[in-house]
């Protein structure tokens, strides 16, 4: 009889245990990103920063990585391994939230520093200025972050609960969101006296640091996965090794761009929501920032609650393509009632059900999304292939903020107080990418029935042949 030799991922609470590590540190990162978002009306009457200069800071977070550095951290990720690349991510996170940390606080803000760097741009403060340049490392930390987060989990769970996976990484991530909405626009008055936007940032710089360590714990059990599957480094010329030209073919794919276009596209009518929707709120229905933001924190809970059992759904079912589709055509839906039904029949139950029905669409495209790249895509340059749709997402959602906030600033030419915006313009944008993200969809699923790559069968491997998959180098 010949000796089975199971290795540390066949173990549930091993592999489990795993995605809780990493799956920590997004949560912890996405509480990063929106900490500031329900602090829109409080930077502008605080710190003097305008639209505009919101909208340019939102957008700071992607700007490197736009520039280059999400092509560069795909290669690392496949070149250097999921360790490295993580630890290197969470450290960026830290660093980069410190900078921004000491941007908004006393020990900057009136400075002789702030007065130069507000003295070379009038339309940013200095404390924007270098909130947003943190910001950017931040940014830097976290997309690199995403995409270890993703090839790691599709190499602990590979064959198995992989959808299921992905969807708890992403859901535990969303309840960063909400947990942030809940407790930014609190901890900005936990002090007392006047409220204060340097509270709720460090707390969650704080939790950063905690990623770190998570992420540090988790290297230690990938390192147990190496020992157990007798993993080591492709030797230089094999098949297995990724090469720089992988890069070049995946440029050349037509099946890549329909994926990364179809991302850039949804998401850029999601994240950028997260940042001004508190706001938005604020002005249509005539409430606090605190009540708007109690409001929005619902947004991600469709994702936390229905991410899961949609991967569950995706593993044992399939129908990823079809998921797309639903998604998007709720993405639209949801953005052109914020445009246009909202503004004229303001009601808090309306804008919670829109919010909920949203959170329900950033559940289905998520879930069926990043599980079927790795059906598409070569496993040696899997890296690099999440890494540059990710790099296409980041074009979106760096120029996106920063439109958005030209486009609300010029809707409201004249207008002073933040509360009295008119976000119909904007949001009518939103639904414009989700009707560009619909068509995409569509055409994915129309080549998956063609070619069949296996985006509509099942994740779970049975005994009998798999399905055939493609290199997505066509």
């Amino acid at each position: 009889m010949e000796k089975i030799h199971q290795v540390i991922n066949d173990k549930g609470w091993a592999r489990w245990t795993a995605l809780l590590l990493i799956a920590s540190m997004m949560f912890f990162a996405y509480m990063f990103v929106d900490v500031m978002s329900p602090l829109q009306e409080l930077l502008e009457t605080q710190l003097g920063w305008s639209p505009t200069a919101f909208g340019n800071y939102a957008g700071a977070e992607y700007m490197l990585n736009v520039f280059g550095f999400l092509i560069v951290a795909g290669i690392i990720l496949d070149k250097m391994g999921v360790r490295f690349t993580g630890t290197l991510s969470a450290s960026l996170m830290v660093g980069g939230a410190v900078i921004k940390l000491y941007a908004i606080s006393p020990w900057f803000v009136g400075t002789g520093f702030d007065s130069w760097l507000s003295s070379w741009w009038t339309d940013m403060p200095g404390s924007a200025k270098l909130a947003a340049l943190g910001f950017m490392i931040f940014g830097c930390g976290c997309e690199m972050a995403g995409i270890t987060v993703s090839k790691a989990i599709a190499r602990w769970f590979e064959g198995k609960e992989m959808a299921l996976a992905m969807g708890c990484e992403m859901a535990i991530a969303r309840l960063g969101v909400f947990a942030v909405l809940s407790l930014s626009p609190r901890l900005s008055v936990w002090m007392g006296g006047d409220p204060t936007v340097v509270v709720p940032v460090a707390f969650c710089t704080a939790l950063l640091l905690i990623g770190l360590i998570c992420f540090i714990v988790f290297t230690f059990m990938d390192k147990q996965l190496d020992k157990d599957t007798g993993t080591v480094a492709a030797a230089p010329g094999s098949d297995e090794e990724f090469k720089l030209s992988d890069v070049g073919g995946l440029f050349s794919s037509k099946l890549f761009w329909i994926i990364a276009l179809l991302c850039v596209l949804y998401y850029s009518a999601i994240f950028p929501f997260q940042r001004f929707g508190t706001n938005m709120l604020q002005c249509n229905l005539g409430i606090s920032a605190e009540a708007a933001a109690d409001l929005l924190r619902w947004f991600p809970i469709g994702a936390l609650v229905l991410t899961p059992p949609l991967g569950y759904f995706l593993d044992k079912i399939g129908r990823g393509a079809t998921m797309l589709i639903l998604g998007s055509i709720l993405l639209i839906s949801c953005h052109l009632i914020f445009a246009l039904v909202l503004p004229s029949t303001p009601s808090d139950t309306l804008a919670l059900a829109t919010i909920l029905v949203l959170g329900v669409s950033f559940a289905l495209v998520p879930a069926a999304l990043w599980p079927s790249v790795p059906k598409v895509m070569d496993k040696r340059f899997l890296g690099s292939a999440y890494s540059l749709i990710f790099w296409v997402q980041n074009i979106g959602l760096f120029g996106v903020p920063i439109l958005f906030g030209k486009i609300l600033a010029a809707s409201n030419e004249g207008v002073t107080d933040p509360m009295q915006y008119d976000y119909t313009n904007p949001m009518l944008m939103f639904a414009g990418f989700g009707a560009l993200a619909l068509i995409f969809a569509l055409w994915l699923k129309i080549l998956d029935s063609r070619k069949h790559y296996g985006l509509e069968k099942p994740n779970i491997i049975k005994d009998e042949a798999p399905y055939m998959e493609s290199d997505g180098l066509e």
